[in-house]
């Protein structure tokens, strides 16, 4: 018995040590390393280390070295001598780009290589970011010898220099008088696509970044600018781009004032390039073979289209391609209003609306809906919509509407027009499409198809009304949406 408790006493310390040696963390470890560098600063801890000498030059030409010697804490990439011997001498030779570039090489707090196979983004002295990759890699550079610890920080040597990247958006500056879908994307800055930009245009502080505040673009797809998130574009080159474009200018027809502005040609580029920027880096081995916009545009990617190789950038990569050959059926995008998600009522009281949360016939799915239901004597209720960026083009339109009163009631569905008033009573008057009176069956939980509308000009609707009859029956005079659906057909 004694001798059983013995072994499970020795086991019980055994365990014990395993975990108070797994739970220590490599930072706190270095407390026990007899060396002498834990007893100065890093810049002189770097001065002390053979072969990196000329970037121990640098931190002092660039002044570094003061705040290595601080109290906070860093991590160094320190590049060896035969790195730094590559470095472009217009970097050596500009101060403002001597600072940037050795900068690009010191973050703020300690990272250890041991860290297993994870990816870490790092935020580094100027206002770049780099990946640390599993415990060998930092960007594209490998660290040749680890974890050498100052009494600030630690210090890794890598084998190349870690040069600032352009981002997205500045190698998109780079390409101006070169490439006309740069071009365009550029001419944003000038442009407003949405009358939201106008605003943010007037209202925009100068500087490096009010291009991420000011260009349509980067304002309503990404923001190829920020340097914090990774982004993938694809940068068709000129005959491939100017296809593209024809393709969708049949559906983007818009009327100017200005002669001078091509309002058709600028919004057919825009409804192009849209689909183009996608908010995740794709590596050419994981690039699939459907991409799918922010703006649920499938987008085909053709790796034959390739040209070159991927140019990988600060906050992403740029895939130079002949042509991107999106079908314009798929660049023409469904339009669906939730009928819980309308923009105003009139002719009554918003105590008659009620939005439900509703289970589907399969007694699982859930879905949302609309129902409102006046008092008697209270008719011509009205419901309002509104939903932007609709094409030049036939839309075929549908309802869902789920009855579920006793009795069949009707409701109308107008496009466009005003609002008049008369005595106490609102009406839609002018409207560009009117759809009858239609019945609203009991528990019909199909789509029920209304008619057509043919738009002239792109743009937005922003006055759909949804109408019950003039009438003041109670049950009679309801209405009930779970969507609106605008199909926009191929010309």
């Amino acid at each position: 018995m004694s001798l059983l408790k013995l072994n499970y006493k020795r086991l019980l310390v055994g365990v014990l040590t395993i975990a108070l040696i797994s739970c220590s963390s490599p930072w706190d470890e270095r407390q026990d390393i007899d060396d002498a560098n834990l007893k100065v600063t890093l810049d002189v801890a770097i001065t002390n280390t053979a072969g990196t000498s000329q970037f121990t030059k640098l931190l002092v030409e660039t002044g570094y070295d003061k705040i290595l010697a601080a109290s906070k804490t860093y991590t160094v990439f320190v590049p060896t001598n035969e790195a730094m011997a590559l470095v472009d001498s217009a970097i050596l030779n500009n101060p403002d780009a001597l600072k940037e570039f050795v900068g690009n090489h010191i973050a703020l707090t300690a990272f250890s290589s041991v860290r297993g196979t994870q990816e870490t983004q790092i935020k580094m002295s100027g206002s770049k970011y780099l990946v640390f990759k599993g415990s060998t890699m930092i960007d594209d550079a490998t660290i040749i010898s680890a974890d050498h610890y100052a009494a600030n920080g630690v210090f890794h040597v890598i084998d190349k220099v870690l040069t600032p990247k352009m981002n997205i958006w500045q190698y998109v500056n780079s390409k101006a008088g070169a490439s006309a879908m740069s071009d365009y994307l550029l001419s944003l800055k000038e442009f407003s696509i949405y009358t939201s930009d106008i605003d943010a245009k007037k209202n925009a502080v100068p500087g490096v970044y009010s291009d991420s505040l000011t260009n349509s673009y980067l304002r309503n797809v990404y923001n190829l600018n920020n340097e914090k998130n990774s982004y993938t574009l694809f940068l068709m080159e000129d005959a491939g781009y100017n296809t593209e474009v024809d393709k969708m200018k049949p559906y983007l027809i818009k009327k100017t004032n200005n002669p001078a502005i091509d309002s058709t040609a600028i919004y057919s580029k825009y409804f192009t390039l849209r689909d183009l920027a996608f908010g995740k880096k794709y590596e050419l081995d994981k690039l699939p073979a459907t991409l799918t916009s922010r703006f649920g545009v499938e987008v085909p990617i053709d790796k034959t289209q390739i040209v070159g190789q991927p140019i990988r950038l600060s906050n992403g990569i740029v895939y130079i391609m002949k042509k991107v050959d999106v079908p314009v059926a798929k660049r023409l995008l469904t339009k669906k209003i939730e009928g819980e998600k309308s923009t105003g009522y009139l002719n009554g009281s918003s105590t008659y609306i009620s939005k439900r949360d509703r289970i589907e016939p399969d007694g699982i799915t859930r879905f949302n809906d609309v129902y409102v239901a006046p008092p008697k004597d209270v008719s011509s209720f009205m419901l309002f919509y509104g939903d932007k960026d609709f094409f030049t083009t036939t839309y075929k339109v549908y309802w869902r509407a789920i009855n579920t009163q006793t009795n069949v009631f009707q409701q109308s569905l107008r496009i466009g027009g005003k609002l008049v008033l008369t005595g106490t009573k609102y009406d839609v008057v002018g409207a560009w499409a009117t759809f009858p009176y239609t019945n609203v069956e009991l528990l019909n939980y199909n789509e029920v198809y209304l008619g057509e509308i043919t738009l002239t000009q792109a743009g937005d609707l922003n006055l759909i009304s949804l109408t019950a009859v003039n009438t003041g029956v109670a049950g009679n005079n309801s209405l009930s949406l779970d969507y609106l659906k605008f199909v926009p057909q191929v010309k």
